[in-house]
């Protein structure tokens, strides 16, 4: 037990773990708590509402992309890698706050399984944080597992659910700290001598067309071939109307500088990828249409929210698009909002995917349990545990893969 409360690192390629004392005197601190025991009685019953919920979504999902092309389509232009909660993988999950988050996730996740772990005496062999090329990516939290298997399946229960529970509590109260800030914003008036039209390019792709030709971030692109862009779709069907030919396409740039330059485009492109290698999103629309929309959607649909402000730069008032348009007496209100819509959005999906009645996660764990307490034979309760999880895990692989199969 000594060495536990010793300072030390344990390299793991290419993740390094540093086992600290820290964290394991602040555990037995808090399971001292009096509120600590009554907090784990009541959250034990929690965990079969997250996973109801975790797998309603999964399901409403699958049946949005099986009846709707349009979504696979969205699904096959965001690539497999936007289903990872890796920021600088995930190209919509931005590095800063997306590592900010993701690092305070889990530091909560983890910290809920240990204050209960030690509320019950259960003991827990080490905790600490995890580096990865010298970063902090998380924290981890080594409970003693025969304890845990010897615990009640209450106590069980609520060491397991602490986790995901923590997890959906933050997400509950940075949603709500969102909806304050969101709401602390008023509409700027218009800029009367703003384009009127166009598409505004919302990123430029290194090695791409676009960059070649000197297409900057920011620019707002109103025609080509002398045709105007009025819609989000004109762009891609103009240019694939003129595949092999030189056209002539204008954009203005932030600084108000109208550029036209002729531009010869590839003769053929490989399917689902772009011609000009860019990002486009639709002229910044109301800001008071876009703001009484998303305030309405905290009270109509809150999981509409969980949609990035990276993928829907037109309907978020903090997207980097909509930002300009309002004005707060919050300083620095969008770097605020910003941060707890990913602080929601990244708590709230590892909150729902640990509760999943899958084998080595939190959920699995606990339903495991459960059935082995329920089914007498060990050998069925072994068989029935590892059913349930390759359903599961079918029927994720399934929404994950549905946009490519049809």
């Amino acid at each position: 037990m000594e060495q536990q409360r010793k300072v030390r690192a344990e390299v793991k390629l290419p993740l390094i773990l540093i086992h600290t004392p820290f964290g394991l005197d602040f555990f037995d601190r808090a399971a001292r708590w009096p509120g600590a025991k009554a907090w784990a009685s009541v959250n034990t019953y929690f965990m079969p509402v997250i996973t109801a919920l975790a797998i309603f979504l999964i399901v409403g999902s699958l049946a949005v992309l099986f009846a709707n092309e349009n979504a696979r389509e969205g699904v096959r232009g965001a690539g497999p890698q936007a289903n990872l909660l890796i920021p600088g993988l995930n190209p919509y999950l931005p590095i800063t706050y997306g590592w900010i988050a993701l690092v305070v996730t889990i530091i909560i996740h983890e910290a809920g399984h240990g204050i209960l772990a030690r509320a019950y005496n259960i003991r827990v062999d080490s905790t600490g944080i995890v580096l990865l090329l010298g970063i902090p990516i998380g924290a981890f939290v080594n409970i003693e597992r025969e304890e845990l298997a010897k615990a009640t399946l209450k106590q069980k229960s609520a060491v397991l659910t602490a986790g995901p529970l923590n997890n959906m509590i933050l997400a509950g109260v940075s949603l709500l700290a969102l909806y304050l800030v969101v709401s602390s914003l008023t509409p700027l008036p218009p800029d009367p001598n703003a384009p009127q039209f166009g598409v505004v390019v919302m990123k430029v792709n290194g090695g791409s067309l676009a960059e070649s030709i000197g297409l900057p971030q920011g620019a707002i692109i109103q025609s080509v071939d002398g045709q105007e862009i009025r819609q989000l779709e004109s762009l891609g069907q103009l240019l694939r109307s003129n595949l092999g030919e030189t056209v002539d396409i204008t954009w203005v740039e932030q600084s108000g500088r109208s550029v036209t330059k002729a531009v010869t485009l590839p003769d053929a492109v490989e399917p689902g990828r772009g011609i000009l290698g860019i990002e486009v999103t639709t002229l910044a629309p109301d800001p008071g249409l876009v703001l009484d929309r998303y305030k309405g959607a905290f009270s109509s649909n809150p999981l509409a929210i969980l949609l990035p402000p990276t993928m829907q730069q037109g309907s978020v008032p903090y997207s980097d698009l909509m930002a300009p348009r309002y004005s707060s007496d919050i300083p620095d209100w969008s770097l605020i909002a910003n941060m707890l819509f990913w602080l929601w959005f990244v708590n709230f999906n590892v909150g729902i995917f640990n509760a999943l009645p899958i084998g080595p996660l939190d959920g699995g764990q606990l339903y495991g349990s459960l059935i082995e307490k329920k089914v007498k034979s060990a050998i069925v309760a072994k068989n029935a545990a590892m059913l349930l999880t390759i359903v599961m895990v079918a029927i994720v692989a399934a929404s994950l893969l549905l946009p490519y199969v049809l």
